[in-house]
């Protein structure tokens, strides 16, 4: 029997980032197809963020003609690096719904941007009680395990919940385990963003392997 093509997901990520897409499609169910648009970023610096946000409607708009039910802008960075930017920040929304107030953050960035993720979840209401970041650029060669581990050395006592930021660290295999063994629900950067996607394509299937957000 052929699964009914119900669905079309728009993403727009970085050049260099190749885990996105795949952790969006292993989160997707039959039916959903995931389509893509990219915009160029070859380094982790404030100006290339901030062009990276300038370029985004320009590419929104060229994945529009694939007539898709909803598009993502795939980057984290460049939706904090200037605080107050966006209010609508995907993590922020996910964090709200786990009714997490306190958050420890893990990521692959260096301190200047875990310092400015950690204000704009401030300046969003949110508690920062502990960071962790790798210090590595373009991250996607990195195991799983890393992504396990830096949220395991961010959580501490304090935090509601922990928010794994970077769409291009890969994560998705280790969110349940972290759940189990630190008590606690993970969001990430690329659950956040697959959450809300279903959300406003109107898509009701659960994600199985992707954490407490989809249950």
């Amino acid at each position: 029997m052929i699964a009914e093509w119900k669905y079309q997901l728009g993403l727009i990520v970085p050049s260099w980032n190749t885990v996105m897409e795949y952790e969006c499609w292993r989160m997707a169910s039959q039916g959903i197809s995931i389509h893509t648009s990219r915009i160029p970023h070859t380094e982790d610096s404030e100006e290339a963020f901030l062009h990276m946000v300038d370029t985004a409607p320009a590419a929104a708009e060229v994945l529009a003609h694939a007539k898709v039910n909803a598009i993502c802008f795939g980057c984290t960075g460049g939706s904090f690096v200037k605080a107050g930017y966006d209010q609508e920040i995907i993590d922020g929304k996910a964090l709200r719904y786990l009714k997490i107030e306190s958050v420890a953050i893990a990521s692959p960035y260096p301190e200047w941007l875990n310092d400015r993720l950690a204000t704009f979840l401030e300046h969003s209401g949110f508690t920062v009680v502990s960071q962790r970041g790798l210090n590595v650029e373009c991250p996607a060669f990195l195991p799983p395990e890393n992504a396990y581990k830096v949220a395991s050395d961010s959580n501490c006592e304090e935090a509601d919940g922990i928010l794994i930021s970077c769409t291009n660290f890969r994560s998705l295999e280790v969110i349940e385990q972290l759940e189990k063994d630190l008590g606690k629900p993970v969001v990430t950067s690329n659950t956040a963003s697959m959450w809300k996607l279903l959300q406003l394509a109107a898509v009701k299937e659960k994600v199985a392997g992707a954490g407490r957000l989809f249950t």
